[in-house]
């Protein structure tokens, strides 16, 4: 497996999820520790308005044994580089060799986002304030234990300079709502050796009119967000896939696969096979159900995927 740059043990295929966000901390550590009982091979979690990505991490951490537990991403807008890095020293000595550190934050491209009242800060030009960001947190004084392992981290990850930087200064890329034809690329873009980790979206659901309701309103949200729509047009999509009035269905399979377990280890393996190294599945759900069921369903086609020879 690829991931010479301590990024290894992540396994083929991990579960994604934002469904912890609105959980109760006893209800996240149970299914935490079922994701791990079920054989995926990492965890991953989101990070938005709801814990902050340093307690959520330690969360799960702590609620499970071995398994591997992945930022995707920790926002840079939300915390300044000396925290981060603290954080990251702290999580890696307490879990030795579990934490991994996916850094992003799509809000740095100087638009102010407004949520609920609060603005969120912008930082600049992504790849300049991402660049800046990495030398302050490897120039962060450590007054505290230090493990002994070096740090484990992931850029967010679209076009090819951010990918470049990944690749030059970190373990790989973490990338997010993308087709298979991006994985193909991001790989190109990495070169061989660094580690590529891919979210690919599912529904679980054999009526297919019902699954693909659920996977218009997921890609509906993000075709509206800047960077995904500039990733998406690099990729050929074009105004007749964004209108107004919602995503084309071509876009919608391009990047939710919906269908049996079937249909959706295929798509994994379609991932796999253009380059990545990992998939991290997210289970959509009607009305944003807690997925446990899907999650149980899934585990024995996805965790039977086997590693690359």
């Amino acid at each position: 497996m690829r991931g010479l740059r301590g990024t290894d043990g992540l396994g083929r295929v991990g579960v994604w999820t934002f469904a912890f966000e609105g959980q109760p901390a006893g209800r996240v550590r149970e299914a935490a520790a079922e994701i791990e009982e079920l054989g995926y091979g990492a965890l991953w979690y989101g990070e938005a308005f709801g814990r902050d990505t340093v307690g959520q991490a330690w969360l799960l951490l702590s609620a499970t044994r071995h398994l591997p537990v992945a930022s995707g991403i920790a926002n840079i807008a939300y915390r300044e580089p000396l925290a981060m890095a603290n954080a990251e020293r702290t999580l890696g000595e307490a879990f030795p060799g579990r934490y991994v550190l996916g850094l992003g934050g799509h809000r740095v491209d100087g638009t102010v986002i407004e949520v609920d009242g609060y603005r969120v800060p912008a930082r600049g030009r992504a790849v300049t304030t991402m660049r800046a960001y990495l030398d302050a947190m490897d120039a962060a004084p450590a007054h505290g234990p230090v493990p002994d392992s070096a740090p484990r981290r992931l850029l967010a990850a679209l076009g090819p300079k951010m990918l470049g930087l990944a690749a030059e200064r970190t373990g790989g890329a973490h990338t997010y709502f993308v087709p298979v034809e991006h994985t193909a690329r991001a790989r190109a873009a990495l070169g061989p050796d660094a580690f590529l980790a891919v979210e690919q979206a599912v529904v679980l659901d054999t009526d297919r009119a019902r699954a693909r309701a659920v996977a218009e309103e997921h890609v509906a949200g993000y075709a509206r967000v800047p960077h995904q729509v500039a990733s998406l047009r690099r990729l050929g999509f074009d105004d007749d896939d964004l209108p107004p009035g919602g995503p084309s269905r071509r876009l919608v399979d391009a990047i939710v696969a919906y269908g049996d377990a079937d249909v959706l280890h295929a798509r994994v393996r379609e991932h796999l096979d253009a380059g990545a190294d990992h998939v991290c599945v997210q289970v959509l759900t009607a009305d944003g159900a807690f997925p446990l069921r899907e999650w149980r369903e899934l585990a024995p086609a996805l965790t039977a995927v086997p590693a690359r020879p």
